[in-house]
């Protein structure tokens, strides 16, 4: 009871530490620059740079003759990654929506015949399908030379084409850089709050002896808690809001489904976030001081920023560094934000990742709440 006789409202309390909070957060340079400039700064810089650091994924059709010298020779190239692990309906679905670049089907070798190459290629791929338009002319023109070389005196004899090429391309919706890049930038932005944001501030709340003062109050503990993290998922989620309008109308990044489509991506952001401040939570009560948040926080994020499709495509690394990669909460959150913008796909339709997560958040909170410390 309070003075006037009034019950208490933790509510009340949880509210008005969420408002201080908020304006604590939008007043701090760092919160700014790691939620909104930081990953605005990279959809600039990758948006007009384009794809470099992304490979033509080929799908290899079933029934794919792979011991001829033509899929061996593509195996070899650093350009093209063969996709041999769907099914023949996941792979076709996937060359309409520019999720594989190619279908490729090498028919068995038939002796004193050319080889048979059937190629299926996108539209919603165009640029990809260029290039490996051009690794398969070069494969051919070698394949055509080292049967040149076989015939001793070929004067006057016609030399007969080394492969016999089929090429067909389908309509799809063209992918463009931005959709893969903005994603994987809003991650970036989540992770970045969820660790940082919420270990620095915790740490420091302990540390200049605020929560101490807290518990001379009836605030109840989870009351604190709550109000930080409230503060933090409106920011986030409003910096959220932002970049992907600025995607949309200065990149043409895809909203497959409009306001939808920007609804279920933030309400991925917001489950994004609040796993993520499940490492911040635990940072803050590992760390001794403030100078030892960072170290601890980057050895929970840069392998993310790294490893989880923000910059690059996972399917560029090599297959034991996928492995990893695939394990990482920040990688299916990328994945499924992609889904949802530019596949349509809606909550439901990512529950694999979201499985994921889930996991992920009882893990991160368990520990959190072994290391958490009040004072």
């Amino acid at each position: 009871m309070t003075k006037d006789n009034k019950p208490y409202s933790n509510i009340g309390a949880t509210l008005a530490i969420a408002k201080a909070s908020f304006r604590s957060i939008i007043r701090s340079p760092s919160a700014v620059v790691f939620s909104l400039a930081f990953p605005m700064i990279f959809i600039i810089v990758f948006a007009n740079i384009g794809g470099g650091g992304v490979k033509v994924d080929v799908g290899v059709a079933k029934g794919c003759d792979t011991i001829n010298p033509v899929y061996r020779a593509l195996k070899k190239t650093g350009i093209v990654n063969l996709v041999t692990d769907q099914s023949a309906e996941a792979m076709n679905k996937n060359l309409a929506k520019g999720s594989i670049d190619a279908i490729i089907d090498v028919k068995p070798f038939v002796p004193m015949t050319p080889l048979s190459v059937d190629v299926q290629y996108s539209e919603a791929s165009a640029d990809k399908s260029g290039i490996l338009k051009s690794v398969l002319n070069n494969v051919f023109y070698n394949m055509q030379s080292e049967q040149l070389k076989k015939i001793q005196s070929y004067s006057g004899i016609k030399i007969p084409p080394a492969v016999d090429l089929k090429e067909t391309t389908i309509s799809g919706r063209a992918y463009k850089y931005i959709d893969f890049i903005l994603p994987g930038q809003l991650g970036f932005s989540l992770l970045s709050s969820g660790v940082f944001g919420t270990a620095f501030v915790f740490i420091s709340l302990r540390l200049t002896l605020v929560i101490k003062r807290f518990f001379a109050t009836p605030v109840k503990r989870y009351s604190i808690v709550l109000g930080e993290a409230l503060a933090r998922i409106v920011f986030s989620l409003l910096g959220a809001l932002f970049i992907i309008l600025i995607g949309h109308y200065a990149f043409g990044f895809t909203l497959i489904h409009g306001v939808v489509t920007v609804l279920n991506m933030l309400v991925l952001s917001a489950i994004g976030l609040i796993i993520f401040m499940g490492f911040g939570f635990t940072v803050s009560g590992i760390a001794k001081n403030e100078s030892t948040v960072p170290p601890l926080s980057n050895i929970i994020t840069l392998p993310q920023f790294l490893l989880s499709g923000t910059f690059f495509s996972v399917t560029a690394f090599p297959k034991w560094l996928q492995h990893i990669s695939n394990v990482l909460p920040l990688t299916h959150l990328n994945d499924a934000m992609r889904k949802v913008a530019f596949e349509g796909a809606g909550l439901g339709d990512v529950s694999h990742q979201l499985f994921i997560l889930l996991v992920w958040g009882i893990g991160v909170y368990a520990v959190a709440v072994k290391t958490f410390k009040w004072e």
